[in-house]
C-alpha cells in the first residue's frame, strides 16, 4: 500500500469529515488516478475515498452488504460534496495480501487465495443488492468493443488475443457459458483482500462486486497471483485449492475476452 504522509488537511474534504482528519496522522494511500484515498491513523484507523460524483454509490452499498456478512469494512459514511463522492470506512485489521510476509510464502499464499474465494462464492445470492451485474459487465464489454476501447497488454500470454475482433468473436460465441449464480468480488486481486496473521480479515474495494459468474474472480485471481509473484507457477495451486472441478477453462477464455475491453 502506498503511504505518503500529508502535512496539512486537504482543502476539499466535506465539513462532516473535518473532525476525523483534525489532529490525526493522515497519509495519501491512493493507487489509481480515478480515486483519492486517505488513511487516517486514529481509533484503529479509517480510510476515506474520494472520486467523481456518483462513482462510489455502488461501492458504499456493496461494502455495507459485505460488512453485514462479516466479510468487509464498516461504512461510517457516504456523501456527495464539492462535486465528488466521499466514502469513509473503518480500517480492516491486518495487511493486504501483497505484504512481503505473505508473498514470501507463495505456495501457502496461493492455497489460501483459493480457499478464501471458495468461501465467498458459496455465499447465498438471493438478497445480494448486486443482482444484474453480469448483464452490465457484458454490456460494457460490447459497448467498449464498438467504441474501439481494446487493451490486451496487461493480461497473461495464455489469455492473449491478436486483435479486438478475435477477442470479441470469442466473447460472442461463449457468453452463454457465463451464468449469474455467484456472489463475486469483481476485482479479486491480492491488494483487495486483508489478512491478519494469515487469517482472513475482510474484502475491500467492492465497487465491482455483485451477482455474476465465478470465472470473473477466477480470472482476476490467477492474473493477480502471476502479476504479484512474477510467475504463473502457482496458478494451478490456486485452482486446486478453490476446487478444480468448478473451473472451466473455456469460461475463463470468455472472461478474458471481455476483460480486454475494460
Amino acid at each position: 500500500m502506498n503511504r505518503i504522509r500529508l502535512t496539512s488537511i486537504p482543502t476539499d474534504i466535506p465539513p462532516s469529515l473535518c473532525d476525523l482528519f483534525a489532529g490525526a496522522d493522515v497519509y495519501d494511500s491512493s493507487c489509481s488516478r480515478e480515486a483519492q484515498v486517505y488513511s487516517i491513523e486514529r481509533d484503529g484507523g479509517y480510510f476515506v475515498k474520494s472520486a467523481k460524483a456518483g462513482s462510489l454509490a455502488r461501492e458504499a452499498e456493496m461494502t455495507r452488504y459485505f460488512h453485514g456478512l462479516g466479510l468487509g469494512a464498516e461504512v461510517m459514511g457516504y456523501e456527495a460534496a464539492n462535486g465528488r463522492d466521499w466514502l469513509c470506512t473503518r480500517r480492516v485489521p491486518g495487511e493486504d495480501m501483497t505484504h512481503a510476509g505473505y508473498l514470501a510464502e507463495p505456495a501457502r499464499l496461493a492455497r489460501l487465495w483459493g480457499e478464501i474465494l471458495r468461501v465467498l462464492h458459496e455465499m447465498p445470492t438471493a438478497v445480494c443488492p448486486g443482482a444484474g451485474y453480469l448483464n452490465q459487465y457484458l454490456a460494457l464489454a460490447t459497448e467498449n468493443y464498438r467504441t474501439g476501447h481494446y487493451d490486451a497488454s496487461h493480461f497473461p500470454d495464455s489469455f492473449g488475443y491478436r486483435s479486438a475482433e478475435e477477442a470479441f468473436s470469442v466473447l460472442e460465441a461463449g457468453r452463454h457459458l457465463l451464468t449469474a449464480d455467484t456472489m463475486v468480488h469483481g476485482d479479486y486481486c491480492l491488494p483487495n483482500v486483508i489478512l491478519d496473521g494469515w487469517r482472513f480479515s475482510g474484502f475491500i474495494d467492492l465497487g465491482n462486486s455483485g451477482v455474476a459468474d465465478r470465472h470473473i474472480d477466477l480470472f482476476w485471481g490467477a492474473w493477480s497471483l502471476a502479476f504479484n509473484l512474477g510467475t504463473e507457477a502457482y496458478r494451478e495451486t490456486f485452482f486446486d485449492a478453490y476446487g478444480r472441478e468448478r473451473v472451466d477453462e473455456e469460461a475463463l477464455r470468455v472472461v478474458a475476452a471481455a476483460e480486454v475491453f475494460g
